[in-house]
């Protein structure tokens, strides 16, 4: 690798061991082998740089969740193939914890670094049209832009949530079938009544 690579795998590491606040350009060089001029040269800044280990790192993650469900869900019922990946979504959250705490952290940091809140925003649409792909076991270039911004939000809305109620407490998280079952009663309108149809 490269100085360019061995930065970006440097600020990866610093980013699950210390988190965005907590890392300076010192811990990346010294994480990297680098020196301190080639993050100025190779990325402009250390923000730049944190931020494009960030969007690796997340993009990585997403492939391998991608890799991991293809073949668990195929031919599944809906309600069973829904259930069955956020299953497996919550239960690859415990995989890489250090890397949820850094994303809940980078969130807190988006009003102080405008870049980082644009690029959120840019990949976001992305983001959405990939959990589509990934409960819908099809790949991205299938997704509509309709598809992605209705289920597509629908998606990262419960992503989102499941990911910070696992955080607090990894044992009140709801299992797929639970969650499956709640959005079953809520289009049902048996909420409080019963089971929703279907369940």
């Amino acid at each position: 690798m490269g100085h360019r690579e061995d930065l970006l795998e440097g600020a990866k590491r610093c980013l699950l061991e210390k988190g965005w606040v907590g890392t300076t350009a010192r811990d990346i060089v010294a994480a990297s082998g680098a020196n301190l001029a080639s993050i100025g040269y190779h990325y402009g800044s250390k923000d730049a740089l944190m931020l494009e280990a960030f969007m690796r790192m997340t993009e990585e993650w997403g492939d391998e969740m991608g890799r991991s469900l293809a073949a668990g869900a195929a031919g599944a019922d809906p309600g069973e193939r829904v259930a069955s990946i956020i299953d497996a979504v919550i239960e690859g959250f415990s995989v890489n914890r250090p890397f949820w705490q850094a994303q809940l952290e980078v969130m807190g940091q988006l009003d102080k670094h405008p870049e980082l809140k644009k690029r959120f925003a840019e990949v976001m649409p992305a983001g959405r049209e990939g959990l589509v792909a990934l409960f819908e076991g099809v790949a991205d270039t299938e997704v509509s832009e309709e598809a992605a911004r209705t289920a597509g939000s629908l998606y990262h809305s419960l992503f989102i949530g499941l990911w910070v109620q696992w955080l607090v407490d990894p044992s009140s998280v709801p299992s797929g079938g639970e969650v499956v079952e709640g959005m079953r009663r809520v289009l049902a309108g048996t909420v409080l009544t019963g089971h929703g149809q279907g369940g």
